[in-house]
Formats: structure tokens, sequence, C-alpha cells
């Protein structure tokens, strides 16, 4: 059986300053929601954190942007937070954006224990600066490393108390590959059922991956409404 917390300020108490994080969503869909107002009311600071995006300016990872708790942020979208545009103009925040495949891959490469592959994204572009560059077949390609955290906070679906997970659509975007590549892995989940309640060729994180659990009810906010006028 898994850790199972008691409490989501229980859940992150082991991060300390200057960890890095992974965690997990795609936009404001599948994050860890109740795990990320812990670490804000933890007040932990200078974290690296690795997400798709960045939240909104009053949801997410927005607030513990706001909170001046990140010192680092490596994504690929941000379009969603004026904080975050603040943040960069003013040289408060350092950002390393890379495209969204290639963070996708740099991710699953670090849970699988691959140092580092060949792309050909970003060949070209300010993202290929003081990267190696090497021709297979005849087109060039751009060497990328995997990454890894200290952390991976995950969202899922269901859990059980073996520690695996289902994720609801889109939420499986970035979750199971960053439940994989933290070296320390705790899943705030929707449900948690007892074990051989999920079926198991419907698994997609295998507990193997997940160090605690902490079950949990979402707001599960909306990132932008698109609303229909009459005309």
């Amino acid at each position: 059986m898994k850790q199972m917390y008691s409490s989501f300020h229980e859940a992150v108490k082991d991060i300390k300053d200057h960890s890095t994080i992974m965690v997990g969503g795609f936009g404001l869909v599948g994050i860890p929601e109740n795990l990320i107002l812990a670490l804000v009311e933890s007040n932990v600071k200078h974290l690296t954190v690795i997400s798709n995006n960045c939240g909104v300016d009053d949801w997410g990872l927005g607030l513990l942007l706001k909170n001046k708790q990140i010192d680092k942020m490596i994504g690929s979208y941000v379009g969603e937070n004026k904080e975050f545009e603040r943040q960069v103009l003013a040289g408060e925040l350092e950002v390393e954006l890379t495209p969204q495949g290639t963070l996708a891959e740099k991710i699953r490469a670090g849970g699988a224990g691959i140092p580092a592959f060949y792309t050909p994204a970003g060949v070209g572009t300010p993202i290929a600066e003081g990267k190696e560059v090497r021709n297979f077949d005849g087109k060039d390609y751009l060497l990328q490393e995997g990454l890894t955290a200290d952390f991976s906070l995950v969202r899922a679906m269901k859990g059980d108390r073996h520690g695996n997970l289902v994720y609801n659509k889109t939420a499986r975007n970035f979750n199971p590959m960053m439940a994989a590549a933290g070296a320390v892995t705790i899943a705030e989940v929707e449900e948690l059922v007892d074990p051989g309640e999920l079926a198991a060729d419907g698994i997609h994180t295998p507990g193997i991956y997940v160090q605690g659990l902490i079950e949990g009810k979402q707001e599960k906010r909306i990132e932008r409404y698109t609303v229909r006028t009459n005309a």
C-alpha cells in the first residue's frame, strides 16, 4: 500500500526551497489544484516548475507565481497569464520555453531513463542556440535533454491504494509522463478505490511510479468561457 496523506499540507511538507517540481495538467484541466494551494500556503520559495503552462492569474500555478514562489518556469505556453508576462519583462522570472511536443518528449525521456534525444523541432530558431545539431539522412536535428524532477504533482480521476491511476481525457496529456519522471510522485485523486476495482487494462499510470496519494474534491475551473450571443 502507498502512503496515504490525511491533508494536502502533509502531502507537500517535504517540498523545500529550491526544489524542482513537475505539475500535471493541460490549461486548467487535470491540475492538482489542492496540492498547488497547499504549496502556496506553505510559502516554499525559489521553485523551478516544469509544466505545460503556468495557470491563470487567479488559479493553479498562477497563484504560486503571484506569491513570488517560482524562480524558473519550464513550459510551452504562457498566454493566459498577465502576471507571468509582467515578471518576465521585469526580469523577475527565468523562463525556458520549449515546443509542446518537445516538452512532452523531454519529460517522457526523463521518466524512461533516456538522457537525450534528437528532434527536428526548433532547428534554426533561438531554441537551438547553444545546443548540438546533427544531420541524419540530410536533415538537421536538435539534441534535447530529458527532464526529471525532485517531485511530481499529478491529478487523476481515480486511483487505488496501490497507486494505480486513471486520468480523464486531456488530463492524460502530461500527467502520466510526469508521474514517471519525478523522484517522488504525489497523486491527487478525485476518487480513491480499493485495489482490484480498476480494470487492469485501463490503468494509465502503474503504481510503481507513485509514492503517495490523497483524495480530494476539485473546483475544476474553466480557463476561458466562449459563449454564443443572439444575432
